[in-house]
């Protein structure tokens, strides 16, 4: 089967609605990819700024609006429908329609937080360079979400199945993509909660 873009596939999601079921699949995770950026603000102690990439309907925009030293949070998303769908709901949040790496935001963030949109890239390692290069302050993090690698075996049929590209990688090779991208203080874990998959990693750009 041959494979279409992954934002061709998620526009179509969005025109049908499946958007609201990947917010729902994807909370628990986020609720703790959330949680190390609040962790993060508090040692601060600062206002922030955030961008969420692959923001889908901009739900994860909107939560980390509610954060109350936010001062600033946008999404982009490729899926032109997605973007639509979160103008709709939030018409006064700066959502962006655009296709990665080319874009390039006129801005740099506190925070680059991303859930399932690194893998669908051809070149996810050099996407994480240019996060770290163009997209971050000093001092910043990325906070990225994957349930597409090596060991969680149940995600190896995905890309035949939803007949999109899908970067395949196993752990190791995510955190050397992270080192080689300049990244320090570098964790991963797992999240979702008991039976959970996401593999999360955060990372650090030198202050």
């Amino acid at each position: 089967m041959s494979k279409r873009p992954a934002t061709d596939v998620f526009h179509d999601w969005a025109l049908v609605g499946k958007d609201k079921g990947m917010e729902r699949g994807h909370a628990a995770s986020v609720s703790e990819m959330l949680s190390f950026i609040s962790k993060q603000v508090e040692v601060s102690g600062k206002a922030f700024s955030a961008v969420d990439v692959g923001c889908g309907n901009g739900w994860v925009v909107r939560k980390l609006q509610s954060h109350d030293k936010c001062e600033y949070a946008m999404g982009i998303d490729g899926a032109e429908a997605m973007i639509a769908k979160a103008k709709t709901i939030d018409e006064k949040t700066d959502y962006i329609h655009a296709l990665l790496p080319d874009y390039q935001p006129s801005r740099k963030f506190d925070f680059v937080h991303s859930m399932e949109f690194l893998y669908y890239l051809n070149d996810p390692e050099n996407m994480l360079k240019l996060f770290h290069d163009n997209w971050l302050e000093d001092g910043g993090w990325a906070v990225i979400g994957i349930d597409h690698y090596t060991e969680n075996e149940d995600s190896l049929s995905w890309p035949e199945y939803v007949g999109v590209h899908m970067a395949t990688r196993t752990t190791k090779e995510w955190e050397k993509a992270w080192q080689d991208a300049g990244f320090v203080n570098i964790n991963h874990w797992i999240a979702g909660g008991e039976g959970g998959v996401t593999l999360v990693f955060t990372g650090q750009k030198q202050a």
